[in-house]
């Protein structure tokens, strides 16, 4: 993980909204690093932080280590409110105080 993190990177994050979900779908390039290794998480900050997981959907066509990301979450807050970030994908690890590996989607 700390070999492979300085390559790792974001493409275009989309979203959707219809009715009272926001639908967002990150590509996200691994350059290789198995895809377990990372959670790729749906981040607001505010009075109670909002982390939603976000599933892998599918592995993206004539990118080496490139996947698509996606997850829905409720409406209620407005999407420009949340930002995608990846984070080391270990249980026995407190991020970012033990794993100071952040990775935000700007």
């Amino acid at each position: 993980l700390d070999k492979k993190w300085a390559a790792l990177r974001f493409g275009e994050v989309t979203v959707e909204t219809k009715g009272d979900e926001h639908l967002f779908e990150a590509p996200v390039y691994l350059d290789g690093l198995d895809p377990n290794a990372v959670r790729v998480e749906l981040y607001a900050d505010g009075e109670t932080p909002v982390r939603q997981e976000m599933k892998r959907v599918r592995e993206l066509v004539g990118a080496i280590g490139g996947y698509a990301y996606r997850a829905s979450i409720p409406a209620t807050n407005p999407a420009s409110n949340f930002c995608v970030r990846l984070i080391p994908n270990c249980e026995a690890a407190s991020v970012p105080l033990e794993a100071a590996q952040i990775l935000w989607q700007r």
